[in-house]
């Protein structure tokens, strides 16, 4: 890995000193911190229970946002055409990684999913890995086939060939909601590659078939599906984590009853500082802390949108796709995420990106960071391929932070 990183010239080293976008940079290390405070709240009950300290998981995370921290700057230092040639490499491994995760003795199963892969101090959960990979082959992949994936079927079913066995991997953990927001940004991907709108249509349309099918499938999705709907009428059984979230969200009222003044994180709303900790914060800073985070949430996605648009305006139609994909994963999972904190979805084990506790998650969030102002780098100063040699005068003039 850390042969592939270049010390000069890269968004950190260079004439021009720190070269980075820092509205980007700023918005998420303000969902970081943001993070960091609300997992202290919200775990704080129950590492006292479990642990006997009650700041158990705050120090874990903290370590989470340091190895974060790094990943952002690896990946950062990282020329994005050593990404486009290593999509193939990165595709396998994430297959293997699947594999690996559903192998007994080795996957780890939690509230009855084999999602992860334990080590002795911590846990990797392959399909946080899986999904940024998967944006990195595709991107490379609408690049080199963009002619065929705009004018021809085949070009277009081509990626299905990769993304439904991938899929069919992680419903078996299960981990529908991974595979629902790694197939929407897919989608995405591959509409905004070219695809004509009767053919992305067409698409749609056997997605929502293959979801309805995959709910019919299993009784506890249509279980779930039924509550979300009125989780009152069974609200001490299958609607119970439902129920006691929206109760959180009624006593923060519009400016919460105060930072660790939860009460629902005491015991009475399951996985308070992992899937649901948006609750919390709705209950501790009101209807206004709320809405301060959705804004910075779509401040970012927006952003990586915009770092996309850039990146294809110079050209640089890889990175653009990779931009537009990795801003896709994090809609994704910001939608499915609120959505079934406020009860407009069914319930699903899915993180929020930068704010919910889990090491993977927070991990690779860090590396889209880097790999998002890489892009802006390269895109906006036309530099950092490795076609071109550089020397002090390539830095010479001022940057232009006219965006």
């Amino acid at each position: 890995m850390f042969g592939m990183i270049k010390p000069y010239p890269s968004p950190l080293i260079s004439g021009r000193g720190i070269d980075l976008d820092f509205a980007m940079l700023a918005g998420c290390l303000a969902l970081l911190g943001l993070g960091l405070v609300m997992i202290t709240s919200a775990s704080s009950e129950v590492a006292a229970a479990q642990t006997g300290n009650p700041l158990y998981h705050m120090f874990r995370h903290l370590v989470y946002v340091a190895i974060g921290v790094f990943a952002c700057i690896v990946t950062m230092m990282v020329p994005i055409a050593t990404w486009q040639k290593m999509g193939f490499t990165m595709l396998v491994g994430a297959f293997a990684l699947l594999v690996l995760v559903l192998v007994p003795g080795i996957g780890r199963e939690v509230n009855g999913s084999m999602r992860w892969i334990g080590f002795s101090f911590f846990n990797v959960q392959p399909s946080e890995i899986a999904k940024v990979f998967v944006v990195i082959y595709l991107a490379g992949y609408l690049v080199r086939r963009q002619t065929e994936v705009r004018e021809s079927w085949m070009g277009f079913f081509k990626p299905f060939i990769v993304l439904l066995p991938m899929a069919g991997l992680l419903l078996m953990e299960p981990d529908f909601g991974a595979t629902v927001v790694m197939m929407g940004a897919a989608a995405a991907m591959l509409f905004l590659g070219g695809v004509g709108l009767f053919r992305f249509s067409l698409m749609v349309v056997l997605a929502v078939g293959a979801v309805f099918v995959l709910v019919q499938a299993q009784p506890y999705r249509m279980a779930r599906l039924i509550t979300f709907t009125d989780p009152w009428s069974d609200q001490f059984g299958s609607g119970y984590q439902l129920t006691q979230a929206l109760i959180a969200f009624g006593r923060g009222e519009w400016l919460g009853v105060g930072l660790g003044n939860s009460v629902q994180k005491q015991f009475y709303l399951p996985e308070a500082h992992t899937d649901f900790v948006f609750s919390v914060l709705a209950e501790e800073l009101g209807v206004v802390g709320s809405l301060v985070t959705v804004a910075l949430f779509v401040f970012v996605t927006v952003r990586a949108l915009y770092i996309g648009l850039w990146a294809e305006k110079a050209k640089q139609y890889f990175a653009a796709y990779m931009a537009f994909g990795l801003a896709f994963l994090w809609i994704g999972q910001f939608l499915i995420n609120i959505g079934v904190n406020v009860g407009l979805l069914p319930t699903k084990g899915l993180t929020l990106p930068f704010l919910s506790y889990g090491g993977s998650s927070l991990v690779i969030c860090c590396a889209c960071v880097g790999l998002l102002l890489r892009i802006e780098w390269e895109s906006r100063t036309h530099l950092g391929s490795e076609e071109h040699e550089f020397d002090e005068s390539d830095f010479a003039e001022e940057p232009n932070h006219g965006r």
